[in-house]
C-alpha cells in the first residue's frame, strides 16, 4: 500500500522531526522520564506551538480539522522521538468530546493546550474488555456520583479532566470529572516504557454527564478504536526507529575482521524484520483510513486487523533488534532497549493481539467468507 503525504501532513511530520531532534534527544528524553514529574512543560508548549493539539480538533473550536490520517503522521514521528507526553491521552479524550457531542468549550480549551484529559476506562478486573465495568453512577443525571477503580489509567496523574465510564442502570455511561475534584484519589507512577499512568479511586465523586446509557457504549468503542488505529500509528514510528538503529549496529558491530552486518544470517534477519514493519505499516494506514468510516462494521474489523498484525510484528521486529544487538539491546543506555519497551507497552493497550483477533473473527459474515454457509 503507498500512501503519499500531503503538504500539509508533510510540513507537520518535518517540524516534528527536526524539533525531536534538536530538543528532544534520547539523552534529553532520559532526563524528563526520570524527573519527578515525568513529563515536560517546555516540551508540551512546543506539541501546543506546533499545532498539534489543535490537529484533531474542528475547526470551529479553533483547531485544524485534521482526520486520522494526519494523525497517523503525528503519532508515526512522536513514536520515532519516543515522546513521553500527555498527547495521545488527550487527542483520545478529545475524540470522546467530539463523538458525544455538545463539549465545544472543552474541545477549544484541547485545541489552545490548555486542557489535558486522560481516559479512565480499564479496571483491575477487565483486562481488555471494556465493556467489564465495576464503577458505578448513582444519583440523578443533573448531579452523578462515581465510586469504584480504574486501572492504568494514560497519564491520569497529569491530566485536569478525566473521561470515565461507568455502569448507571443496566447500561454503560460516559462521565467528566475533575482531576481535583474531592472523592478522587489519583496515584500516579511511571511505566516501564517510561510514560506516566494511574491508579484512580472514585468515592462518590462528583461528575457531569458526558454520553448517557443510550449511546456510551457506542461512543467507548468507536472512540477506543480510534485510540487504537493511533497507537497503530505510533508503533510504526518506534519500529521505524528501532529498525534503523539496528542496521547502524550491524554497520559497525565489528566480529572476525568485518562488520558483522556482511554476514548472510544477519541479513536475512534484518528482510524479515522489513518485511513484517512493511506489512503492519500497510494496514496501520489502511485503518488510519477507515476508522472514520460510518460502517461500523468495517471500522471494527480493520481496526483490530491493524492491531493485531502491528502487534505481532512488533513483537517480531522487537524480539530480533535485541537478539541481533546482543547483550547491549536491553541496557538503558541504548535506545533499541526503550523502543522494545514501548512495543510491548502498546501492544497491551487497547486489546492485544489475541483479543483482537478473537474480535476481528466475531465480526459478522467472517465464519460464512471463510468457510461458506455451514449447516
Amino acid at each position: 500500500m503507498h500512501f503519499d503525504l500531503k503538504e500539509e501532513q508533510q510540513q507537520f511530520a518535518d517540524a516534528l522531526r527536526r524539533w525531536i531532534g534538536r530538543d528532544y534527544t534520547f539523552e534529553a528524553r532520559q532526563k524528563i522520564v526520570h524527573s519527578p514529574a515525568g513529563t515536560s512543560p517546555e516540551a508540551w508548549r512546543t506539541l501546543v506551538e506546533l499545532g498539534m493539539t489543535a490537529l484533531p480538533v474542528p475547526a470551529a473550536q479553533g483547531g485544524f480539522d485534521g482526520s486520522a490520517a494526519d494523525m497517523f503522521v503525528v503519532m508515526q514521528e512522536l513514536g520515532r522521538g519516543l515522546v513521553v507526553e500527555p498527547y495521545f491521552a488527550t487527542v483520545l479524550g478529545a475524540r470522546f468530546l467530539q463523538l458525544a457531542g455538545g463539549q465545544e468549550a472543552l474541545l477549544e480549551r484541547v485545541a489552545t493546550g490548555d486542557l489535558k484529559l486522560a481516559c479512565a476506562l480499564g479496571e483491575p478486573q477487565s483486562r481488555h474488555d471494556l465493556a467489564d465495568i465495576a464503577v458505578t453512577a448513582t444519583g440523578p443525571d443533573d448531579a452523578p456520583a462515581l465510586s469504584g477503580t480504574k486501572s492504568a489509567v494514560l497519564h491520569g496523574g497529569q491530566a485536569d479532566v478525566l473521561i470515565v465510564s461507568a455502569r448507571s442502570g443496566d447500561g454503560i455511561a460516559l462521565y467528566l470529572v475533575d482531576a481535583d475534584t474531592a472523592g478522587v484519589v489519583i496515584h500516579d507512577v511511571r511505566t516501564f516504557d517510561g510514560q506516566r499512568a494511574a491508579g484512580i479511586t472514585f468515592d462518590h465523586a462528583p461528575a457531569t454527564l458526558l454520553c448517557g446509557a443510550d449511546r456510551g457504549w457506542d461512543v467507548l468503542e468507536a472512540a477506543t478504536d480510534y485510540g487504537a488505529a493511533l497507537l497503530c500509528a505510533e508503533s510504526i514510528g518506534v519500529m521505524d526507529a528501532l529498525f534503523a538503529a539496528t542496521l547502524d549496529y550491524l554497520k559497525t558491530r565489528q566480529q572476525f575482521g568485518a562488520p558483522i552486518g556482511k554476514f548472510q544470517a544477519l541479513q536475512h534477519r534484518m528482510a524479515d524484520m522489513f518485511i513484517h514493519l512493511e506489512q503492519a505499516r500497510s494496514l496501520a494506514m489502511l485503518a488510519a483510513v477507515k476508522v472514520d468510516s460510518d460502517d461500523d462494521e468495517e471500522r471494527r474489523r480493520v481496526v483490530s486487523a491493524a492491531k493485531a498484525r502491528v502487534g505481532l510484528a512488533s513483537r517480531f521486529v522487537g524480539q530480533q533488534a535485541v537478539q541481533l544487538h546482543g547483550g547491549m539491546g536491553v541496557t538503558d543506555e541504548l535506545p533499541a532497549a526503550h523502543c522494545f519497551k514501548r512495543l510491548t507497552a502498546i501492544e497491551l493497550t487497547l486489546g492485544d493481539v489475541d483479543h483482537h483477533v478473537e474480535r476481528f473473527i466475531a465480526q459478522p459474515g467472517f465464519a460464512a467468507a471463510e468457510y461458506g454457509d455451514c449447516p
